[in-house]
């Protein structure tokens, strides 16, 4: 089951979410450094993540499940969030070109249809980056923050589910070696656990991290049945991002 969006918002707002946003957002940006006039999608609840990427991507769009709920983002400009199924994304073929998805497996009750669906909208030899918390790491044992709550995975379990949905793993990464701890004393030294935790300590980081690349040639697009047009609706007083 999905955490909730305004829980997810809350946790980024304070301290200890500053600091873990931080430091995932670094080892992101180190796996992806420039997405100068690409089409960025970010799925489950991404959007901490995404900020950096905004005056470089070409397009970057944000849909959250529907089990989670929808806020507006960013708080300046127009919004760039839709609701949606994980199932059945509101996007064509081929119309991104990275995907982006962070609380969002280890929530979901549709794994599967979601990487499908992501494997559909990504174009061809587009790149998806899948960010869980990590099974041996001390954040999924505690359940007051999003990354100890839902389903963690390893780094081999990632990659053998996203290799079963053809996609094909290159490169895996991990971040968060701070303990999940109020102290403010400890979160000001974050930058200095990340280092030893990359040098020594890489089993037991808080998130694991692997970014893989669509396989085009393994994989038959599935004939869809045909159904009602759906029409979709921006948030209120927000201009839809999606329907150029």
């Amino acid at each position: 089951m999905f955490a909730d969006v305004v829980e997810l918002r809350e946790f980024y707002g304070t301290r200890l979410g500053q600091v873990a946003r931080r430091m995932v957002a670094r080892r992101i940006r180190q796996l992806w450094p420039d997405l100068t006039g690409m089409r960025l999608l970010g799925l489950g609840y991404a959007t901490p993540y995404l900020r950096p990427y905004l005056s470089e991507a070409e397009r970057v769009l944000a849909l959250m499940p529907a089990a989670q709920g929808v806020l507006h983002w960013p708080t300046e400009g127009p919004n760039r969030v839709v609701l949606t199924d994980e199932s059945e994304l509101p996007l064509g073929d081929f119309s991104v070109d990275r995907v982006l998805l962070v609380h969002g497996i280890e929530f979901s009750e549709q794994i599967r249809p979601m990487l499908k669906e992501a494997w559909r909208v990504l174009a061809g030899g587009g790149r998806l980056l899948a960010v869980l918390p990590n099974r041996r790491g001390i954040w999924a044992r505690i359940d007051n923050t999003p990354f100890g709550q839902g389903h963690p995975y390893t780094t081999g379990q990632l990659s053998r589910l996203l290799r079963e949905e053809s996609f094909t793993p290159e490169r895996n990464g991990a971040a968060l070696y701070v303990p999940p701890t109020r102290s403010r004393m400890m979160l000001r030294s974050a930058v200095a656990w990340e280092g030893l935790g990359e040098r020594w300590f890489t089993t037991f980081a808080g998130v694991v991290m692997v970014e893989a690349v669509k396989e085009i040639y393994t994989r038959p697009v599935p004939v869809r049945k045909p159904r009602a047009r759906r029409v979709l609706l921006p948030m209120p007083g927000t201009p839809s991002p999606v329907g150029r």
